[in-house]
């Protein structure tokens, strides 16, 4: 309680909320998920209803913002049991690379959680560690290393699956160790949900909240080289968007309207956007999910386009009564894909019906058009062939730059939101 604590700490904690020197901004994210059974982490470190036991995970991330002082976000949001954190640390990674089990000398520190060196996060909790000075450059790589002395006594696990990164298992502490030699890698990240910096009044992040062609499926394992991850880069090399921090709430299989592989966007923009730190922004881009799985027949497709508009909306209401500006992206073709593209091609006009109300409906703040910027201008229903992954439907590193370099910087200025904008 702050009532009994002195003048300065109160004031302390007023600005740690806001205040005019600064405010805490996410500048990492990845989208909690319930791990899917080959995606556990790999033997010895799960077990009959125990993971993580006596074990040391260290996991690289690239954040977007930088700052002098950050903390950490867990998530045990999936767990099945209480997730008890025996020790934390964070240092900058060998070369500076990500995927890598090593840390630069001298660079690691510890992490406590209300001055204590451990935590444990209660069963669909998270925790937030206690502000750390560290030197953090923008766009750099940060390494998290975890020891769990005890392990999480449960089969019900929160990662995210499609890292594109590679992290470490060892058994042990290995918390400050400079390497991990022998340890099992992992293409996932586990339990680790977010990365804060205390930044400038005028920062802010914007939240990317999409599917696989977000979480980056076709991008390069360790080259963060996803469509956020680009269009960060082009932010920050002007002077008037170096502010912005992108925070990537993309994952695999995710969908609009029902649950996947991870709650429905409706169901989960709470805590993936509203709860974030610092947001100013949203940018939505996912619904092919939705009519990809959904029936074929002419009725069902029809059904799922109206859904989809409706819940557009209801995004867009519920951002706007936070501050937050909405930008809604297109969704990209389809064609050829052995499992969305039907013969009849109903799927594609349900594309074309959603598109058209993204570009015309005048509910969001503002249109990224990457159908525009993704198609082939001789065959508009598929992937330009020199962005196709191979699959019709994903893009590789080449489609990213494309999506990103489409999307116009002048959204992301630091401008006051318009009268009436609550109202809506």
């Amino acid at each position: 309680m702050i009532r009994n604590a002195s003048r300065s700490t109160r004031r302390r904690a007023g600005l740690a909320a806001r205040g005019p020197d600064g405010h805490w901004v996410a500048t990492w994210t990845s989208m909690p998920q319930l791990t899917e059974p080959e995606n556990m982490p790999p033997a010895p470190f799960a077990g009959d209803g125990l993971v993580f036991a006596g074990s040391t995970l260290r996991q690289t991330l690239r954040v977007t913002l930088g700052g002098r002082r950050m903390r950490l976000r867990f998530s045990n949001a999936f767990g099945g049991a209480a997730l008890p954190l025996t020790r934390v640390a964070v240092a900058l990674p060998g070369g500076g690379r990500a995927g890598t089990g090593e840390i630069r000398p001298g660079t690691s520190r510890r992490v406590t959680f209300h001055g204590r060196p451990s935590v444990v996060i209660p069963a669909g909790a998270q925790a937030v560690s206690d502000p750390l000075s560290f030197d953090l450059a923008p766009r750099s790589v940060l390494t998290v290393t975890v020891h769990l002395a005890g392990g999480q006594r449960s089969s019900a696990v929160t990662s995210h699956p499609g890292s594109r990164t590679t992290s470490y298992l060892l058994a042990g502490d290995h918390t400050e160790d400079a390497a991990l030699a022998g340890a099992a890698p992992a293409d996932h990240w586990y339990l680790l949900s977010g990365v804060e910096v205390w930044a400038g009044p005028s920062a802010a992040a914007a939240v990317v909240v999409g599917d696989s062609l977000t979480d980056g499926r076709g991008s390069t394992t360790n080259g963060n080289d996803r469509w956020p991850d680009r269009l960060a880069d082009r932010l920050h090399a002007r002077r008037a968007t170096s502010g912005v921090a992108i925070v990537n709430q993309g994952a695999g299989g995710n969908r609009v309207l029902d649950d996947g592989l991870g709650p429905n966007v409706l169901a989960r923009l709470d805590r993936d956007v509203l709860a974030q730190s610092g947001v100013r922004w949203l940018v939505l881009f996912e619904g092919v999910n939705d009519i990809g799985t959904a029936g074929a027949a002419e009725a069902a497709q029809r059904r799922v386009a109206e859904d989809l508009i409706a819940a557009y909306g209801q995004v867009v209401r519920r951002a706007h009564a936070r501050g937050i500006r909405v930008y809604g992206a297109t969704l990209t073709p389809f064609g050829g894909n052995d499992a969305y593209d039907d013969p009849g091609g109903h799927r594609e006009r349900s594309r074309q019906a959603v598109n058209e109300w993204i570009r015309t409906g005048g509910r969001f703040d503002a249109v990224i058009d990457f159908d525009r910027a993704a198609r082939d201008p001789a065959a508009p229903r598929r992937l330009l062939p020199a962005y196709d992954v191979g699959d019709g439907l994903h893009l590789n590193p080449a489609g990213y730059r494309a999506l990103a370099e489409a999307v116009p910087a002048r959204l992301f200025r630091d401008e006051p939101l318009p009268r009436g904008f609550h109202y809506d």
